[in-house]
């Protein structure tokens, strides 16, 4: 049987006059958009005609909430509450799911974005609390994410949870991250290799040579990179010429 992979990208990151992403070319490409609330980027403009491109694509909408941290692109952690990290969820995703159903569509998941992603996949209490927080938007409302906690959370919570893998970004053999603070180009074929790798192999490579195993439904393109067009386009290619269906994770029933 081949597997199926959800492509997701970050978008709706500009700003007022500030500019960020390639998201309309991306659209044409992936299959489930992370849109940006407004405080991490993004402003109510943004949001409304990012959504509309996204449903007349037939891109899958989600919630891409972040810490209230405009300023630094919502990449620095600070100290808050599993209440205030459920406010936070609720407050964003509400808003987005509002500009989805206005525009025709759904929301269909919620993912943090930066800080918020990294401080919710380490820490029970606030993987719990935003758990709840997508719990409380709705059935069919799914969780992206990584690591341990948030998937069992999930689970007990009655929630749906998508496991999410990154081909343009390099992990350590703890399974973490290595976040770029600038986004450069990379060799759209390298990150395709990584893709397929990823997507058929279960796995991917180290930044000190080892091997993480690594079973995913979701693969996340980053939309900021310049060149990132061509790098979707050929993960794209390459997954489907390895047999790999890709298609957005659609609406799912909770766990």
């Amino acid at each position: 049987m081949a597997r199926r992979i959800d492509l997701n990208s970050d978008m709706g990151e500009s700003y007022g006059r500030w500019q960020l992403g390639n998201d309309a070319e991306l659209m044409e490409v992936i299959t489930s958009a992370n849109i940006a609330c407004g405080w991490h980027g993004g402003d109510p403009a943004v949001m409304r005609t990012t959504v509309e491109m996204a449903v007349a694509k037939g891109v899958g909408v989600g919630a891409h909430v972040g810490l209230p941290d405009l300023l630094g692109f919502g990449r620095r952690r600070m100290q808050v509450s599993p209440d205030e990290i459920y406010d936070y969820a609720m407050y964003q995703a509400g808003a987005l799911r509002a500009f989805a159903e206005a525009a025709g569509g759904r929301l269909q998941h919620v993912k943090p974005h930066g800080a918020f992603y990294t401080m919710s996949a380490a820490d029970e209490g606030l993987a719990a609390a935003l758990a709840r927080a997508v719990k409380a938007l709705g059935d069919g409302v799914v969780l992206y994410g990584m690591g341990e906690i948030e998937p069992r959370l999930a689970e007990e919570t009655g929630v749906g949870y998508v496991r999410e893998g990154y081909v343009d970004l390099n992990y350590d053999n703890a399974g973490s991250l290595v976040i770029e603070r600038n986004k450069g180009a990379w060799d759209p074929e390298e990150v395709a290799r990584r893709a397929v790798r990823l997507a058929t192999e279960e796995e991917v490579g180290t930044v000190e040579g080892g091997v993480l195993p690594l079973r995913v439904e979701t693969i996340c393109i980053h939309g900021d990179a310049p060149n990132s067009g061509d790098v979707a386009r050929r993960v794209r290619l390459r997954l489907e010429e390895a047999g790999v269906e890709i298609a957005p994770i659609g609406a799912r029933s909770a766990v």
